[in-house]
Order: structure tokens, then C-alpha cells, then sequence
């Protein structure tokens, strides 16, 4: 172990740089609440005396601070305070743990085991080499112990600690281990959990962390220190096919143009052949450039910047891809899907999606069925819960550059993020693209929208009307429309009572069906703005999620949101379908404004108050606004 009378202050930089060319393992401790996480990573970091420690959230890891622990460090106040961390909210987070031993370094991802904080075992998982799986030796294999373990394995971590904690709580008792590890070791097969390693052991005592305990004279494998120390890494990724993200483009003169990102697959040599993707052009590597100078070689793990041969275009989220074993090109998929939101997931509902460095929209399209961690039992579900594991189709907005997960996380991994919230939402896994994603093709054709506008001798617009029931939203489009009409304009008015007759006749009113509802008539007003129409779209659309995922599918410049803002006092005294009335006697479920929230605009391309503003002024303002932005004259 380092000594701390190595560690003064003007020594770390030395400290590090002879440690440099150590290997690095990373890993994660996870299992049940309350099974010993805090007091193992106390132990190790304590009988480590020198401590890197980090508290980096699961999305900001930029920072960096040093500090240090020195021969006076007292065991039990350090334990205390990892486990003070829990209590001040930092379960939220995931907590960066750095020591190192004579023989390699380490990065610890301490998780917390509460159910609620499943994404960060995820978030702390998705780099670790190694799964350190806590088993409290009083309670056995518990739920939260076979997730965590069916998540290690969906998440190709390929070597597996099973830590049977708190033995000096069962007198030791070689029994109870072999009754856990037999019984864990079944599951484990079950999931595809190879060449787990199962120690015995005390974490607050240090039986078998570092040193072979007199306690357990039946157990005769490594210590938990000596098996990190010694299992070996895997380096798949280096001989594998090359692989690097764009991550920028550098072009600070014009006698220099690099594409700089992090090789996340295979090695790259200058003259080496390479295609850009998604669009397939291809040239060589002229240079790999670092701060310390050109290399004739970088490896998976190395951020670099490539010079190419050839004036191709490359940009942010774009894939450099060895010529010869190049990724998938798709944009449909299945995989498996971990969800992290408080909101169940909905089918169709626009999310934000990032994979590698680039950025697209994303929606599942069709949950196949959800995982009882426990049982294994694949059961038919339409949504996923918080902390559910599903296989799913997913759809993304373009083409992307992917490997299957199995073969290249970094490659096959995405997230899923809230447009509105920007929290994570969900994670996902590739397991292979969908077949009509590589069999269906836009097809050309020679008359587009354009030339319709010409012919139709006025521009196209999407007219989006949304407001609660009642609020006169119908009312106005259809004064709107006739107006329209006798200038001479193209019009269609969709409105949400008639489209439910035909189009959306198969749909109820739960928030998933009304997105779905919201998203067809998306697509044919999408359509319809194409043939060179002035769209008047009148639906309730409660959500600002489906109706920004409208703006974005139809194209701003043809979009136009109108907010018939009426109170909802007003809209339940018209109340002209008597809707209000069976929604506040319980006769109708899901009735926007009473049991369904609405959620407001908050920036509206124009907002009318239907108390103060007639029909017919409202439409006079909307003419206006069609004429300010080109489309009539």
C-alpha cells in the first residue's frame, strides 16, 4: 500500500506521474440498501491512506480536487461521513471514489441502493470494468440485489464480485455463504453472469478486504483487494473496429482543419482508410494530432484530433469508422430499455435522445414486453415505470451511425432525455436495428412544395389551435376559414371532435392515447402543409411536449401555435357539450382542465383572450399574423 508519508503537498504531481503508467480498473459497488456499501469504500479508501475523492453529479463530471488521508485517519469517522453523504441529499448523485495500491489505480462509482436511485447505478455502471454486487449475509439475495445484477449484465459488465457482507453477524457461518452464493449463482447463469467471484467477507472489520481473515479458514480464494488487483481488463475495444465520435471541429486557420473526439473502438494509424457516417464519403488519416505532438498511433481509450487527406465534410455527431468493418446506418430500432423517469414512459412521446455526440429525437414506438427481475418473466406491457427494464422499438428522427451495445457501448448506448425538464429519463441498450429501417427509403419526386405554393398562389401554414375545452377554439378556426375562403386561400380545418370519428376512433383519452392522437394528426397536418395547404389544426392538445414535437415535425417557419386562453370558469359556464358537468359528477375519466392537467403555452405565437377578444377579431388578428409572415398577401 502507498505510504502517506509519501504524500506532502509539493509531491502530488510527482506522486502521479509515477504512478502514470499503472493500469486503471473501474468499478462499482451496488446491492441493497443498508448492505455495506459505505463501509467497504471506507475501508478500502482508508487502508489505501492515499484518497482521491471526487463527489461528481452524474451529469457534471468536469471537476477535479485532491485529498488526503494520512496516518491518523480514523476508520469509523471516515465511514460516517461517506455515510453522512447519504443523508445530505448527495443519493442523488454519483460519488467518484480515487485510490491506488502498488499494483494498479482505481475509480470507484459509489451508488446508492435505494430503489428510487436505480439511474444512478446505471449512470455509475455504464464505464465500470468490474461489479463489486454487496449481499448482507443476514438477508440474502433480495430484489434490489438480482436488478442491480440483471442490470451489471445488460450492461456487458463481464466480471462480477459477489461481497457476502457482514458475516461476523451470522458467527462466520461457511453455511450461510454457500446457501447466498448458490443461490445467487443460479440467477446468475440465468442472465449470463460468467466467472463470478464470490468472497466472504466483514466490511467494518476487514475480514478478507485486504488481508486473508482467521475468521474464515474454509475460504481459501483471493482477497477483494488481491482480485482487483489482478483480474484483467478487457481490451475488446482496442481490437476492435475503429470507431471516434466527432466530438468538434477545429478549424482555427485555414491551414488546418481536425475532427477531435475520444476513440471509443480499435486503433487508428495515419494513411488508414476511413468512411465519415452517416453520409459515406471516405478518405485517409493524414495526422493524429495531440498536445504533446503527432503519434503514429492512438487506441480506444485516447482523445485525439484526425486531419484527413481529403476536403470532406464532417461534422458534430458524425462517426469516423474504419473502412473495412464500418457500423450500422439505421434509424429504427429494438433495445433494451431501462426507465428512470417519475413519469411513466409514454408510447410516441417525443423525448430528446443522445447517442455518442450526436443528438436526434426519439420515440418508442412499441414497448414488446418488461422484465420481473425477479422471476425473469417477460410480461406484454404499453408503458414502463419507474425503474422497469423493457425491450422496446425505438424510432429516431435521422439515419445515426450504431454498433449493437454487445459490441461497443459507446457506440450502442443512448439516454433519453425530458424536452422540457432536461432530467435523464430513461437509458437504452442497441440490440440490432429493425429491418424495415434498412428496407423502407424516401422516394423522390419531382413536384414538392414548393412548386405546389406556386400553383396555389399563397404560402402554407400550420394554424395550431389549443385551449381547454370550451374555450372557442373551434369557433374562431371556423370564422378563420370562411374568411380565408373568400380571399382566395387553400384551407383544411382539422378539428379534434371530427378527427376522433375517423383517424383517431381506435384512441381514448388517457395521456397515451391522446399523444398518439396528437401525433397523427401531426403527421397529416404535416402532409397537408406539403400539398401547400393553410392548416387550421383545432385540438385541445394539452401537452407542450407533443405540441413542440409538432412545431419540430411540421417546421417552424410553417408553424404557427394560437392560444385561445380562456379561464376555466368561463369555458365550464359555455360548457356547450355539457362535458364539464359529467366530468364533475365522475361520469367522464380524463377530462383536460378537471382530472387531466393543461398545460399553458409559454410562448405562443399569438395568444387571444377570448374574454375580451370577439370571434371575428380573433380571426382578423390571425389574418394579420398569416400576412406578417408571407404567407398570404
Amino acid at each position: 500500500m502507498t505510504q502517506p508519508s509519501e504524500l506532502i503537498a509539493d509531491d502530488i504531481e510527482q506522486y502521479l506521474a509515477r504512478h502514470a503508467n499503472k493500469s486503471m480498473l473501474r468499478f462499482i459497488t451496488c446491492g441493497s440498501v443498508d448492505d455495506g456499501k459505505s463501509t467497504l469504500i471506507g475501508r478500502l479508501l482508508y487502508e489505501s491512506k492515499l484518497v482521491f475523492e471526487d463527489q461528481l453529479s452524474a451529469l457534471e463530471a468536469d471537476s477535479r480536487k485532491v485529498g488526503t488521508q494520512g496516518e491518523g485517519l480514523d476508520f469509523a469517522l471516515l465511514v460516517d461521513g461517506l455515510a453522512a453523504e447519504r443523508e445530505q441529499g448527495i443519493t442523488i448523485d454519483v460519488a467518484y471514489r480515487y485510490f491506488s495500491t502498488e499494483q494498479r489505480k482505481f475509480v470507484v462509482a459509489d451508488t446508492p441502493g435505494h430503489e428510487q436511485y436505480t439511474r444512478n447505478m446505471v449512470t455509475g455502471a455504464s464505464t465500470a470494468d468490474l461489479a463489486v454486487i454487496l449481499i448482507d449475509a443476514r438477508k440474502g439475495v433480495l430484489t434490489q440485489t438480482r436488478r442491480h445484477s440483471y442490470l451489471v449484465s445488460l450492461l456487458g459488465i463481464r466480471h462480477v464480485v459477489i461481497a457476502v457482507n457482514k458475516l461476523d453477524l451470522v458467527e462466520y457461518s461457511q453455511d450461510v455463504f454457500d446457501d447466498i452464493v448458490g443461490e445467487y449463482t443460479s440467477f446468475a447463469n440465468d442472465i449470463g453472469l460468467a466467472g463470478v467471484v464470490a468472497i466472504p467477507m466483514s466490511a467494518y472489520v476487514g475480514d478478507n478486504l485486504t488481508e486473508r481473515s482467521s475468521n474464515t479458514p474454509w475460504y481459501h480464494g483471493p482477497t477483494l483487494i488481491e482480485h482487483l488487483e489482478h483480474v484483467e481488463i478487457d481490451d475488446d475495444l482496442r481490437t476492435g473496429p475503429f470507431r471516434m465520435p466527432v466530438q468538434w471541429v477545429n478549424r482555427p486557420d485555414l491551414d488546418f482543419r481536425g475532427f477531435s473526439g475520444q476513440i471509443v473502438g480499435g486503433t487508428v494509424r495515419p494513411g488508414d482508410r476511413l468512411r465519415v457516417l452517416p453520409s459515406g464519403k471516405e478518405s485517409t488519416v493524414a495526422r493524429i494530432v495531440t498536445m504533446d505532438g503527432d503519434l503514429d498511433e492512438a487506441v480506444a481509450g485516447q482523445s485525439v484530433t484526425l486531419t484527413l487527406a481529403d476536403e470532406i465534410d464532417v461534422s458534430r455527431g458524425n462517426v469516423l469508422a474504419g473502412a473495412q468493418m464500418l457500423p450500422g446506418v439505421a434509424d429504427q430500432f429494438e433495445a433494451h430499455v431501462v426507465w428512470m423517469g417519475e413519469h411513466d414512459m409514454l408510447p410516441e412521446r417525443p423525448y430528446v435522445c443522445q447517442i455518442g455526440t450526436m443528438t436526434v429525437q426519439a420515440r418508442i414506438t412499441k414497448p414488446k414486453y418488461k422484465v420481473n427481475v425477479n422471476t425473469l418473466e417477460k410480461t406484454a406491457t404499453n408503458t414502463l415505470a419507474l425503474n422497469e427494464i423493457g425491450v422496446c422499438n425505438i424510432s429516431f428522427d435521422r439515419p445515426v451511425p450504431f454498433d449493437a451495445y454487445a459490441a461497443n457501448r459507446d457506440t450502442g448506448g443512448f439516454i433519453l432525455i425530458d424536452r422540457l425538464t432536461n432530467t435523464t429519463v430513461g437509458a437504452g441498450m442497441i440490440a440490432h436495428s429493425l429491418r424495415r429501417s434498412d428496407n423502407i427509403h424516401w422516394q423522390a419526386v419531382d413536384i414538392d412544395g414548393d412548386a405546389r405554393r406556386v400553383l396555389n398562389g399563397h404560402g402554407s401554414q400550420v394554424l395550431w389551435f389549443t385551449g381547454l375545452s370550451g374555450s372557442g377554439k373551434s369557433t374562431i378556426a371556423n370564422d378563420l376559414e370562411r374568411k380565408l375562403y373568400a380571399l382566395g386561400c387553400h384551407t383544411y380545418l382539422l378539428d379534434g371532435d371530427n378527427i376522433r370519428h375517423g383517424l383517431g376512433r381506435d384512441l381514448g383519452f388517457t395521456e397515451a392515447d391522446r399523444v398518439e392522437n396528437i401525433r397523427r394528426v401531426t403527421e397529416v397536418a404535416r402532409l397537408m402543409a406539403d400539398a401547400g395547404l393553410i392548416v387550421l389544426a383545432s385540438f385541445i392538445s394539452p401537452f407542450r411536449a407533443d405540441r413542440g414535437a409538432a412545431r419540430e415535425v411540421i417546421g417552424a417557419d410553417q408553424f404557427c401555435e394560437v392560444f385561445v386562453d380562456t379561464p376555466i370558469d368561463v369555458a365550464e359556464q359555455r360548457d356547450p357539450k355539457g362535458l364539464y358537468k359529467k366530468a364533475r359528477r365522475g361520469d367522464l375519466i380524463n377530462f383536460t382542465g378537471v382530472d387531466s392537467p393543461y398545460e399553458r403555452p409559454e410562448h405562443p405565437d399569438l395568444r387571444i383572450d377570448t374574454t375580451a377578444t370577439s370571434p371575428e377579431d380573433a380571426s382578423a388578428q390571425i389574418i394579420e399574423l398569416l400576412r406578417s409572415r408571407g404567407a398570404i398577401a
